[in-house]
């Protein structure tokens, strides 16, 4: 398995990246209201990136996707493309997940919005599973080891009567968008690559209120939970520093 791990030039260059993914999600929060599109939630972010943020969408063109980002909404659990067909109503909960590349290198990131008000049943999965991304972000240092980061976020949800997805991962990243190594959400203490300074990658759990079985849809993209139930999804992009991690792809909304 080969492993890139970034000069502290590189991560400056990933830093910029990450810093514009999180301001595209920032930007979109005011427009995720009921009777919005997620075509139209598309339209906008494209522009920002393109025209404001002088940066590259990655997901456009990507093997075959034409999007700038994926919009996953209920029991979608990742992939969902916008549709001008789907209109946000009140109680939806969706994942808005966008990838900027900046001078060739990429940050890529996703939040949940509760659109409206919503059930209380929705709004504590939205929030366990950020709790599990957290969960999973805390243990990241050097020395420690893949199977940490899944076990922390496995242990969260399942105590939590929640599920893991297990079909899909985090992944490294840097000037390519999908590298070594897999980020399991699962796993066992002690188990997997050891975490070494400098290495990249995205951890992105994908939490389910039913059980853990994923069914993917015709249009060879749009993936959802088996059962119908709801899903929920959170995605950072960080560095492994000397002593801990970096987020790069961290919000003004966030205090971790």
């Amino acid at each position: 398995m080969n492993i890139s791990i970034k000069t502290l030039e590189e991560i400056k260059k990933m830093r910029i990246a990450g810093k514009l993914a999180a301001e595209v999600l920032e930007m979109i929060t005011p427009h995720v209201l009921p009777g919005i599109s997620t075509e139209k939630l598309d339209q906008l972010c494209n522009e920002y990136i393109i025209n404001v943020q002088k940066a590259v969408p990655a997901n456009v063109g990507y093997k075959g996707y034409e999007k700038t980002i994926c919009a996953s909404l209920n029991n979608v659990i990742c992939h969902g493309i916008p549709n001008e067909k789907k209109i946000l109503k009140d109680g939806d909960i969706l994942n808005i997940d966008v990838t900027v590349i900046k001078n060739g290198w990429h940050g890529d990131t996703s939040k949940m919005f509760l659109v409206g008000k919503c059930a209380p049943h929705n709004e504590r999965l939205v929030k366990v599973t950020q709790e599990c991304l957290y969960k999973g972000i805390e243990v990241v240092k050097p020395g420690a080891h893949l199977g940490d980061i899944g076990h922390a976020i496995q242990t969260h949800a399942e105590k939590n009567y929640y599920s893991v997805v297990e079909d899909y991962c985090g992944h490294g990243i840097g000037s390519v968008y999908h590298e070594e190594p897999q980020i399991l959400h699962y796993g066992n203490k002690g188990e997997g690559l050891e975490l070494k300074e400098g290495m990249c990658f995205t951890i992105e759990p994908m939490i389910n209120q039913g059980t853990k079985y994923t069914k993917t849809l015709k249009d060879g993209w749009t993936v959802e939970t088996k059962d119908g139930r709801n899903s929920a999804q959170w995605e950072h992009t960080l560095t492994v520093t000397k002593n801990g991690c970096e987020i790069l792809t961290k919000r003004n909304d966030e205090h971790q």
